[in-house]
Parts: structure tokens; C-alpha cells; sequence
């Protein structure tokens, strides 16, 4: 009998607990509700980022242009969608725990005016110092996104700062990733992105215009030293080859040779590739024994770049 008024008595105040509203059993729903929006958004944003991973794998694999440019912005909306899906279920769940502290007789619960009062002054002082902050970020955010501005995957270069460049790894609309080619991580917020420069397709193409005394002997040189030239995807993207060879006179030939490379790889073009067409002619004290007339010349040569270039200058012809 004891034991069975025991137990009632148990039961009689944990029912009390909960049908009764008090400053503790808010503190276990407001704790819960974070416990379930932090677990919840991690979830979701695991799934986005598993989703995003596949996309990227096959953006890699990807040989069409145009596929890639797809794939990377779907890439991208995903990247954008995980920090969307997490302030989403933060909002969620934070409505519901203010909706089950002020419902009916919870509503009594510190003093509905007083939460008000507080909750006004802190909204003040948050949006003043913080929220102005996130939406400046957001703002620019939205805007790169819309316009297309960069995608994930691609290089980039960012004014007004003159060493942050490198590979974006995730863009949201607070924030920018990068992974830069040290390996160092760097995030920006977007409102301090003022421009970007993009490297189309990651690949830097460069041209050097070799002047020789002999087309025959000077492409069998430059052939010879282009195979000593290391190539990979993150060296010479595609190898070194002489595109054409023209005429400049009796005893000059122009022969010019077009490679791409990865970003920050140019010096394997301009340096080391440009010196070793130097030392063609180091044993070579007589001027007009020399294979190699001029110094190299190397130079950026995008076609595209080229094409609009040409668009541009304009040059009046002498009559």
C-alpha cells in the first residue's frame, strides 16, 4: 500500500510538471527544440552535400563544355541550398517553440509584455550591429548568383585584394570558399568581393614567338626541348607544339608555339621553357652561327581574347 501511494504521488506531480506552465519546462522545450534543429539541419545539409559530390564527380568526368558549365551551376545552387535548408529548419523549429511558449495559459510565461519589451531591445541592437552585416552579405550573394558571376569549381582572382585567389570550393550567400594553390583555405564575406576575375575553363593559353635563322633545324630544336617539358593537369594542361612557322624575310623565321597551363603554372612557359630555347645557341660566341636570332617572346593568347581584341583596336589606314 505504501509503495502503490508512493508511486501515485510520482505521478501526480509529473502531471502537475507538465500541465502546469513554469520557467523550467520552458527551458526544456527552448533546449530541445535547438537539440532538434541542429540535428535536423546537419542531416538535410549532409544529404545536399552527398547530392553535390556526385554532381561534382560527374562535372569533373565531363568532356562537352557546355555540360560542365551546367553541371557546375547545378553545383552551385546546391552549395547555396545547405545553408538555405539550415536557416530554414532553424526558423521552423524556433516558431514552434515561440508558438508552444505562448499558447493559451504559457503565455503567461516571464510576462508576455516584458518578453516583448526584451526581445524588442535585443532585436535593436542585433540588427544594428549584425543583421545589417548578414544583409550586405546576402544582398551581394544573391546578386553574383544571379548574374552568374562564378561557379563552383571554377579559379578565381578577387579585387580588391591583391594575393586571394584560387579555386571556389563552396559559395553561399553569406560567403565564398577558396581553395588557393598552397592549399590554404580562404573564406571572404561577399560584400568585400568588389570584382572577380575568372579563368576561363582553368586554363591559361600562352603563345611564344620564336625568331630563327632556319625553320627546319629550328623546329627540330624547339620540338626537342618541348618533350623535356612536364605536362599533367596541373602543369602543361596540353602540351607545348608549334602552331605555325611564317616567313619573315631571307634568313628569319617566325615559329610560334601555343601551350596551355594550369593557373600560377605560367613559368613553366615564360621562364622555364623561354630559357631553355636561350641556351639553343650558349656555345655559340659568333652572332651569325647562332640558330635563334632574337629573344623569345612569350605572351598570353587567348582566342577568344583575341577576337575581341581585334574588334577593338582600330587602326586608320595611311593613304
Amino acid at each position: 500500500m505504501e509503495t502503490q501511494k508512493v508511486i501515485d504521488t510520482v505521478d501526480d506531480q509529473v502531471t502537475d510538471f507538465f500541465s502546469q506552465p513554469n520557467d523550467f519546462q520552458a527551458v526544456l522545450i527552448l533546449i530541445g527544440a535547438t537539440v532538434l534543429a541542429y540535428w535536423a539541419s546537419r542531416f538535410l545539409a549532409k544529404g545536399i552535400v552527398y547530392v553535390a559530390q556526385k554532381v561534382a564527380v560527374r562535372s569533373d568526368n565531363e568532356t562537352r563544355e557546355e555540360r560542365i558549365v551546367a553541371l557546375r551551376q547545378v553545383e552551385t545552387y546546391l552549395s547555396v541550398a545547405v545553408a538555405a535548408v539550415r536557416a530554414i529548419v532553424v526558423a521552423v523549429v524556433a516558431y514552434v517553440s515561440w508558438w508552444l511558449l505562448t499558447r493559451g495559459d504559457n503565455a503567461s510565461l516571464g510576462g508576455a509584455g516584458a518578453a516583448a519589451i526584451g526581445a524588442s531591445a535585443f532585436f535593436i541592437v542585433f540588427a544594428g550591429q549584425t543583421l545589417g552585416i548578414l544583409l550586405r552579405d546576402i544582398t551581394t550573394g544573391a546578386t553574383m548568383i544571379i548574374e552568374n558571376w562564378f561557379h563552383v569549381g571554377d579559379y578565381i582572382k578577387i579585387e580588391p585584394f591583391i594575393d586571394v585567389s584560387g579555386v571556389v570550393e563552396r559559395l553561399t550567400l553569406r560567403s565564398t570558399k577558396l581553395r588557393s594553390l598552397s592549399g590554404e583555405v580562404v573564406w571572404i564575406h561577399n560584400q568585400q568581393i568588389q570584382a572577380v576575375h575568372v579563368t576561363p575553363r582553368g586554363l591559361r593559353t600562352m603563345a611564344v614567338d620564336i625568331f630563327v635563322r632556319d625553320r627546319l633545324e629550328g623546329e627540330r630544336e624547339i620540338n626537342r626541348i618541348i618533350d623535356a617539358v612536364p605536362t599533367g593537369p596541373l602543369l602543361l594542361a596540353r602540351p607545348l607544339r608549334v602552331k605555325y612557322a611564317e616567313r619573315w624575310g631571307d634568313e628569319l623565321w617566325r615559329i610560334t608555339v601555343v601551350g596551355q597551363t594550369a593557373p600560377g603554372r605560367e613559368w613553366l612557359i615564360e621562364k622555364y621553357f623561354v630559357n631553355a630555347i636561350k641556351e639553343i645557341d650558349a656555345d655559340k660566341t659568333d652572332r651569325a652561327s647562332r640558330l635563334v636570332i632574337h629573344e623569345p617572346i612569350a605572351r598570353f593568347a587567348d582566342p577568344v581574347a583575341d577576337r575581341r581584341f581585334k574588334r577593338a583596336v582600330r587602326v586608320n589606314k595611311e593613304k
